[in-house]
């Protein structure tokens, strides 16, 4: 058995936010499997909840792989049973829409694999740079990529909120993958959409560039709740440090955010 464990320092915060009821947010952190997700439900009635919840111990039955790809392939195979398992369970509650985004960092031997369905989200933070590797799965995202909106009129456009893909929703689970090889000291950050309703991704880069992961957690949802929190939120944060790797996390001053293209 490879100690994955002690190559990746993770932290993860959540709360229910000022204004709903419940957190509907699930997360996981597994590095000795090398799997880090967020899932936020949807549905209502304690329904959202138990999405997530469906999502998140999905993930978590995944056994140690031997690679990266093996590892895809498990997350895929998983996702795609939990989606059927919503699916069951809305139709047994009358066809209610039960549904969950997900994003999910798999990490293993060098190598990762970023997979997302919604509008969670996961980010890089390689050499002081910030870099979004997922995509917006929401109707907005898809009329700015088409120039039908600005980014600055997708600040207000009334369905902002209103996501395309999810588990639970469809019966053909659409997932879309990244992948690449880690560098030393790499951070992802994954994060429900109540975090980047309120946060800009500079401050992101600024948290996880000069606070070790479960401090820059603590930090975002703390931002987060000083600005409103009108929805849950929730971050997961791994920095990769195989052994010989030394990361002193200096806070006297902030980096400038730049963005790496995709």
């Amino acid at each position: 058995m490879k100690d994955m464990s002690r190559k990746f320092e993770s932290g993860a915060a959540t709360d229910v936010g000022k204004v709903r009821l419940e957190n509907e947010d699930a997360h996981l952190v597994l590095p000795e499997s090398g799997i880090f997700a967020v899932a936020d439900g949807m549905g209502g009635h304690e329904a959202g909840k138990l999405a997530s919840t469906v999502v998140i111990d999905a993930l978590r039955k995944i056994a140690e792989p031997s690679s990266v790809a093996e590892l895809l392939t498990r997350c895929r195979e998983r996702l795609a049973l939990a989606n059927d398992q919503l699916l069951e369970i809305a139709d047994e509650r009358g066809g209610i829409v039960i549904g969950a985004t997900v994003a999910a960092v798999l990490a293993w031997e060098g190598y990762y694999a970023c997979v997302w369905s919604g509008d969670s989200r996961i980010y890089l933070v390689r050499q002081g740079a910030i870099q979004q590797i997922s995509r917006d799965h929401t109707e907005v995202a898809e009329l700015v990529a088409e120039g039908v909106l600005t980014a600055e009129e997708a600040q207000t456009w009334p369905r902002r909120n209103v996501i395309t893909r999810a588990v639970g929703v469809y019966h053909e689970l659409e997932l879309d993958v990244a992948q690449g090889v880690l560098e030393k000291d790499d951070v992802f950050v994954i994060c429900s959409d109540g975090l980047t309703t309120h946060v800009s991704d500079a401050e992101i880069l600024e948290s996880a560039c000069l606070i070790a992961p479960q401090g820059a957690c603590d930090r975002l949802v703390a931002l987060t709740m000083e600005r409103g929190a009108i929805d849950n939120v929730t971050v997961v944060i791994t920095h990769y440090a195989p052994r010989g790797s030394t990361v002193v996390f200096a806070q006297d001053h902030a980096p400038q955010a730049r963005w790496m293209p995709r």
